[in-house]
This record gives C-alpha cells, sequence and structure tokens, in this order.
C-alpha cells in the first residue's frame, strides 16, 4: 500500500490505517472456523511425541474438514508432511528447529524484549490477561509459548484473544523466515497463523530486518520471577530456571533430547 500523503493530518492518517487494517466482522460460522484452525496449528507445533503422532489421521481429517481458506492450504500442506514421517524423524527436526535455533525458538517475548527484565514484565502481563479472563494455562509451559498463546486466542476470540499474537507480529514473521530459510516443513504453520492476522507494515518489514541482523534486545540481568541462568546471563528461549543460584556457566549446554526437558 502506498503511503498517504503528507497534506493529510497525522491523527487523520493514523484513523484511516487504523480502518485499513481493521479485521472485518465475522460470522458466527468465520469464528468457529478460525477457532479451530488456531487450535490446530497450536496443537500440530507442539512436540510431537507419542500422543500427538497417534492422532495424525484424526488431525489430517480435521484439516481436510476445514473451509477452503490459504490457512487451510497451508495446514494441509503440513499435514502431508507430518502424517509421512517416521516418529523419531519427526522429534529430531522438532528439536533442531525449535530448540536449538534462537531465530525459530517458540517463545514470543524473546524476540520483543530479547535478555532483558522487560521479558519478565511481559511474561507477567500475559499470564495477568488469562486469569483475567478466566483460563488456567495449566502451568507446564511459560505463558509466551506460541502453541500456549494460540490456545488463549482460540477460546477467547479474534479481539482480545489473538492481540497477543498481534502485538508478537514481528517475532511470529522472524521465525517463519528463519523456518522458511530451513526449508523445514513447520513453514506452512506459521504462513497458515501469518494469514489469519493484518498485513505487516512498513515498519513491521523493518523491524523483522533488524531483527535479522542484529538479534533481540539483550542486557546482562536475570529475570524476576523467572530467575537467572548462571553468572548474569539470561537462559536461552524456552529454558525455564527456577529462581535460585544456578551454576556459574556462560554457555547452557545443548539439549540432549527434547523429552527431558518442558513440552
Amino acid at each position: 500500500m502506498s503511503p498517504l500523503p503528507a497534506s493529510i493530518p497525522a491523527l487523520v492518517r493514523t484513523r484511516i490505517r487504523a480502518a485499513v487494517r481493521r479485521p472485518a466482522r465475522l460470522t458466527p460460522e468465520e469464528t468457529a472456523g478460525r477457532a479451530l484452525t488456531l487450535r490446530l496449528v497450536s496443537l500440530l507445533l507442539q512436540y510431537p511425541d507419542v500422543e500427538l503422532t497417534a492422532a495424525r489421521a484424526e488431525l489430517t481429517t480435521a484439516v481436510t474438514a476445514l473451509p477452503a481458506t490459504p490457512a487451510a492450504e497451508h495446514l494441509a500442506r503440513f499435514t502431508d508432511w507430518f502424517g509421512a514421517q517416521d516418529s523419531e524423524a519427526l522429534e529430531r527436526h522438532y528439536v533442531e528447529m525449535f530448540d536449538l535455533r534462537r531465530k525459530s525458538s517458540l517463545y514470543l517475548t524473546y524476540y520483543l524484549h530479547g535478555d532483558t527484565r522487560r521479558r519478565g514484565m511481559a511474561l507477567l502481563t500475559l499470564n495477568q490477561r488469562y486469569r483475567a479472563a478466566g483460563w488456567d494455562t495449566g502451568g507446564g509451559e511459560l505463558p509466551d509459548h506460541l502453541p500456549v498463546v494460540l490456545e488463549f486466542a482460540a477460546l477467547a476470540g479474534p479481539g482480545g484473544g489473538e492481540a497477543p499474537l498481534r502485538q508478537h507480529r514481528r517475532g511470529l514473521e522472524l521465525i517463519h523466515r528463519a523456518l522458511t530459510d530451513a526449508d523445514s516443513p513447520y513453514r506452512h504453520l506459521l504462513a497458515a497463523l501469518l494469514s489469519l492476522l493484518p498485513p505487516p507494515t512498513e515498519a513491521d518489514r523493518a523491524a523483522v530486518a533488524r531483527l535479522v541482523a542484529e538479534g533481540p534486545p539483550d542486557e546482562e540481568v536475570g529475570l524476576d520471577p523467572y530467575g537467572t541462568y548462571g553468572d548474569g546471563e539470561f537462559a536461552p528461549p524456552g529454558t525455564f530456571v527456577p529462581p535460585m543460584q544456578a551454576p556459574p556457566t556462560r554457555v547452557p549446554p545443548a539439549p540432549t533430547s527434547r523429552t527431558e526437558g518442558l513440552r
């Protein structure tokens, strides 16, 4: 979209942009289909343990039954691959994509706040949002883990429920780019999600380019209430460290098995 003329007052330009990016009002059927799509993306982005791989046929059937949309097309491409892979190969690929690569970590506040104290506040704010909506995550994952954020969006609806996704749009774009560069079929899940969100602005594209070049903000402090990692180091995205003194190491050890960590 071309920039609005500079002669238009700034307030009017802001309102026009907001109106252009505001999602159209959805019918009940569209809302239900959107919620199902978000829930499917949430499920498929989780670690492919025995339970998830055993449900591949049911998940493929659910994707096939979705109304024809760009998101449904991306999901179908993913489930075609997902259903044909050996379970151990799926596990190895998941660990490589999401546990060993910072640019495709599924912990969204990392991209916005990096290794800074602000990330701790962002995690707290997300938890407060969930509690205010009457939703309990169960405590199995950090509140910014993308499958958790997607489940909340599916439950709470397109307005407030999807607000965290819109807030972290730039991080989602970076994850999609990293997965695309790695030629991972998981890129289709991010593409499906991004197709549901407002299109990126020029500012979004510029911010993603900066993230690619420079990485997230960095600050060598621990995060209360999530604790510190080693000698002032922040743990890698997704690593939960209890609030106690950790062993003094500057480089966190690479995980040996996804099943030993958080799911």
